[in-house]
């Protein structure tokens, strides 16, 4: 077992929770283990389940292994004694398992005072997350922005050994806020462990592009990455995970993922362009002088690169079609998508650093389009797997497309839009490049030898 530190969030001690539910404490210190408890519960209709991970109490050298223990119970209710017996359980070794701070005991609630309410958590693997868009996104699902004020959640959050430091400042930096939705927080450096029974996966970290770095080795750098995260999602993942990859070239990325996770359905793969639809519904808005829940029905195809195509002729304002309230044709043909796609370059002139705050918003945006009914006639902006558009794009890519849901989690793409000359040449440019991307990564989709041929470079400013 890779090193994982899993932390849970309550109240009182871990003995008299325990004396609360009929297990007793002294059937805990005949096996020394009395030292720290670890509590993890799962409310199911009336009766409560209940496991604990308890580290032996022997002081051993940092770099010894320690036994790691499991002892599990089941109880109906916290005034009727419990007929079963702890069991103790060995578990497989670890160099660094521990809990800390309000996340060590979980869940100390009696029966009779818990939200009637609550829906069953919902566990949200984030890579990438001690990084900065991280930074802005944990605390708006932690605090029930997202999925809702009814709706607990589990943070599992996944880091590289440069980065635990950070991960257990994110985690102290949770503790702080006190939100009362947020059940559990889990660390850790390995994605097998990070991502077990996930419901939801955020996968926002990537290596960065850097000085002299083609693209060609961003994408195999990063394709092995989500090749080993795809794997571990099939692997222990809930079997109907969402996931929605940022980190670049997401397209690709996502592609890469859902290959090497044959055991979630490919619908539940998602690469994130809804940050380019916010900015091209913020320009579109700046244009008409109007204030952006003005604009709807805003399409991003294609790739998130620069040969991203931003709609205009589908989109509306107030309604109406985009290109009968601007009268300015020449500057939606020809400035509109520049300005789309040149957005994180022009901020990072700016201000110095990328757009993490947005881009967090933006994720936000994409989850709730999932999980919140897409208003009649509307539809947004999602990389999804092409199989069986109605708009002759290659089936076997992730493209972003126009999507709507009923709010279920899944969606379905839009078929019906009107695609003209003028869009049906950048479509295509977009398809070519992502055609040409999955050449390069065809050794990570069990597709052969990768052979790159990229005729330019196509990252987005800003995205170096």
């Amino acid at each position: 077992m890779a090193a994982m530190t899993r932390t849970t969030a309550a109240s009182n001690s871990a003995s008299s929770f325990l004396d609360n539910y009929g297990v007793s404490v002294a059937s805990v210190k005949e096996h020394g283990l009395s030292r720290r408890i670890c509590l993890k519960s799962c409310f199911s209709g009336q009766k409560v389940s209940l496991w604990t991970e308890v580290v032996s109490v022997k002081e051993m050298p940092q770099k010894q292994k320690r036994n790691l223990y499991r002892i599990s119970c089941a109880v109906t209710s916290p005034t009727e004694p419990s007929t079963n017996q702890a069991v103790v359980v060995p578990s497989s070794e670890t160099t660094r398992t521990e809990c800390f701070g309000v996340f060590c005991v979980t869940y100390d609630l009696k029966e009779s005072e818990r939200p009637k309410t609550w829906a069953k958590t919902v566990r949200i693997a984030v890579s990438g997350a001690a990084g900065s868009i991280s930074n802005h996104l944990l605390f708006k699902l932690a605090s029930g922005e997202v999925f809702g004020q009814d709706q607990p959640i589990a943070l599992q959050l996944l880091g590289s050994e440069r980065s635990r430091s950070a991960l257990e400042g994110v985690a102290m930096e949770l503790e702080d806020s006190l939100y009362p939705l947020l059940r559990e927080v889990t660390i850790g450096i390995d994605p097998y462990e990070i991502f077990q029974n996930a419901d939801w996966a955020l996968l926002i970290g990537a290596k960065p592009r850097g000085p002299g770095m083609e693209r060609a080795d961003l994408l195999d750098i990063n394709g092995q990455i989500f090749a080993e995260q795809g794997k571990a999602l099939n692997a222990v993942a809930s079997p109907n995970v969402k996931v929605i990859v940022v980190g670049n070239p997401c397209n690709t990325n996502a592609l890469i993922c859902l290959k090497n996770a044959p055991r979630i359905p490919s619908k539940n793969f998602h690469a994130l362009t809804r940050l380019d639809e916010n900015r091209a519904k913020c320009q579109l808005a700046l244009k008409a002088g109007v204030f952006y829940d003005n604009v709807s029905n805003v399409t991003i195809w294609g790739n998130h690169s620069t040969t991203q195509v931003p709609d205009f002729l589908n989109a509306k304002i107030h309604g109406l079609p985009v290109n009968e309230v601007i009268a300015d044709h020449k500057w939606l043909e020809e400035e509109f998508t520049s300005r789309v796609q040149k957005r994180g370059g022009a901020l990072i002139q700016k201000w110095g650093r990328s757009s993490a705050a947005s881009t967090a918003v933006s994720i936000v945006d994409a989850i709730k389009s999932l999980i919140i009914r897409t208003p009649e006639g509307d539809w947004f902006s999602s990389g999804v797997y092409a199989k069986g558009n109605l708009y002759g794009i290659s089936e076997d890519l992730v493209f972003s497309l126009p999507c709507r849901s009923k709010g279920d989690g899944d969606y379905e793409i839009v078929g019906d839009l009107v695609i003209d000359d003028y869009l049906r040449k950048r479509i295509k440019k977009t398809e070519e490049e992502l055609l040409a991307e999955k050449k390069c990564v065809a050794h990570l989709i069990g597709e052969g030898n990768g052979f790159c041929d990229l005729p330019e470079d196509t990252m987005l400013p800003g995205e170096q």
